[in-house]
């Protein structure tokens, strides 16, 4: 079994994670927002819930892509992975820019959705056998 992909994946988001925190510092920096406010410029808000949001779905995409290489298929949860990753940046983009982040959302959420799930069957099989 080899975990490459979901390996991939794992740096990525932590590549990602770091990138929207640096557009929070700089738009703190841009728009005069001094911490620890969390409210302000339209742009500095849309900035900080880019960031706020890719977090809160990480806490749930890592242990799951995980659980799903593990107990499921390793191949699959890294091509899951950088699918979740991928959409995840789009989302950022398109969020950033006040754009329609609707599609990016949906791709990550029903990649992760696929994750949660077939991690739960592959453990429940592993407990059956």
């Amino acid at each position: 079994m080899t975990t490459h992909l979901p390996a991939l994946a794992t740096a990525l988001t932590l590549l990602l994670l770091a990138w929207v925190g640096g557009l929070v510092g700089r738009a703190r920096g841009r728009y005069k927002v001094t911490a620890p406010a969390t409210t302000g410029h339209p742009d500095f808000e849309r900035a900080f819930r880019v960031q706020m949001n890719t977090l809160e779905n990480a806490v749930l995409f890592l242990p799951s892509l995980w659980l799903y290489a593990q107990y499921f298929n390793p191949r699959d949860a890294g091509v899951l992975g950088l699918v979740w990753v991928a959409a995840r940046v789009w989302y950022a983009l398109a969020y950033g820019s006040g754009g329609n982040r609707g599609p990016a959302f949906g791709i990550s959420l029903g990649a992760n959705a696929i994750l949660i799930v077939g991690a739960l069957i592959g453990i429940v099989r592993a407990m059956l056998a």
